[in-house]
């Protein structure tokens, strides 16, 4: 028998509820190159086997994978195909702000990101990585914190003063850096800054030696919950470098905003409704 610390743990089935579980399974199934059982997903999962044996009928029976071979065996189903290929033949509003970021990566030199605003958290939609050997690696679904991201201060700058007074309590603000700013009223002075000059950073508050910048992408209605970062090693990202990287990352908010007005074709609908 191997070592006990050899032997690989369990893989872990995240979800607060039956539905969300059935997902996570699906996850570990689309990553499957070859026929599985019921007993190899046993042993990799952890789960008992009559629970397991109800959620994988639950999946065949909608459709979403099927059994193979000598019938004790189980593949992708033609429903969940059908899913990935929608997807990928659907999902060019994906393409088109990877394209965006691309084009900000190579006009900047730096890692760019589009993110979005989750609850309390600032979310990594997408990410392009600069190609230079010094630099941060934060991957698409990365969450950080509002108060210390150059996103969350824009975002919070969207919130009523009540929202922000519910998410920025004294005390409860996590200091990352010596430069992170927990005291809400310096935050907000922070905000108004911010908001005055159209873009916000982050100087080192979320980890030493990062610097970002970020801007809003412009809604034609409504706040926005979309914004666009550059992110670099404070040593290569100093004033004159970020404010000759603000027309780039204005231009790319703007590509993106011109995405979005193009991906709610209702919207524009009742715009010219209202101009006619």
């Amino acid at each position: 028998m191997r070592p006990a610390e050899l032997v690989p743990s369990p893989t872990k089935l995240d979800g607060d509820t039956p539905a969300i579980r059935l997902f996570a399974l699906l996850e570990v199934i689309a990553e499957k190159d070859q026929y599985f059982s019921l007993q190899s997903l046993v042993e990799e999962l952890g789960l008992p086997k009559p629970t397991l044996h109800r959620m994988l009928q639950q999946l065949d029976s909608a459709g979403m994978i099927q059994r193979d071979g000598d019938g004790r065996h189980y593949s992708t189903g033609v429903r969940l195909r059908r899913i990935a290929e929608n997807l990928l033949l659907n999902n060019t509003v994906h393409g088109a702000r990877r394209n965006v970021l691309r084009t900000l990566v190579s006009e900047v030199g730096e890692s760019c990101n589009i993110t979005s605003c989750a609850s309390s958290e600032v979310l990594y939609l997408d990410r392009v990585e600069t190609p230079a050997p010094l630099r941060f690696y934060l991957h698409p679904g990365s969450r950080v914190p509002l108060h210390c991201s150059a996103s969350g201060k824009l975002f919070l700058t969207q919130m009523t003063a009540s929202q922000r007074k519910r998410l920025l309590v004294p005390g409860t603000l996590e200091k990352y850096t010596e430069k992170t700013i927990t005291e809400p009223q310096a935050l907000e002075s922070e905000l108004r800054r911010a908001s005055e000059a159209g873009y916000a950073m982050d100087d080192e508050e979320f980890l030493p030696g990062l610097t970002c910048i970020a801007m809003l992408v412009p809604m034609s209605s409504g706040k926005s919950n979309l914004g666009i970062a550059i992110q670099a090693p404070t040593i290569r990202f100093q004033t004159d470098r970020i404010k000759s990287c603000l027309p780039a990352l204005r231009r790319a908010a703007q590509a993106l905003a011109d995405i979005e007005a193009g991906n709610y074709p209702e919207r524009t609908m009742l715009r010219q409704r209202a101009t006619s």
